[in-house]
């Protein structure tokens, strides 16, 4: 997903240039704005952790691209091309690195594995909206 540091900044066409650049394919994008009850349950993960509350915040605070992505080794080779959580660590040429403000304004979000990537595809998309499912 494009965060909406992202978006707000005008970065969000630049994030998507470099992801089809990597070699994804698009099966489904749509903006949107997280509600908190969205925000809540999607990091839900994080919720006994002392950035939590400031994340929802965050992901609440504007607009929102989500998309399900799709290339050989898919998970790995988006963490790839986003880079390193804190753009100051991140390799040069990543789309964090290029277009993050901050470790906290990081631009993008990446699934941490194939099970999660499911999940996460599966919080905002309904099967009929990916075109991968669709003949």
């Amino acid at each position: 997903m494009v965060k909406p540091d992202a978006v707000a900044s005008g970065k969000l066409g630049k994030v998507l240039d470099a992801t089809l650049a990597a070699g994804f394919i698009m099966l489904g994008g749509k903006l949107t704005r997280l509600t908190k009850v969205q925000a809540q349950a999607f990091y839900a993960v994080h919720k006994e952790r002392p950035f939590y509350g400031e994340l929802v915040d965050f992901m609440t605070s504007g607009k929102t691209f989500v998309m399900a992505l799709e290339r050989e080794n898919a998970v790995q080779a988006w963490r790839d091309t986003i880079g390193a959580t804190d753009p100051a660590e991140a390799a040069e040429g990543t789309i964090r690195k290029l277009y993050a403000e901050d470790k906290g304004r990081n631009a993008v979000h990446g699934s941490d594995s194939d099970e999660n990537a499911q999940k996460e595809i599966a919080f905002f998309f309904s099967d009929v909206e990916l075109i991968s499912n669709q003949d």
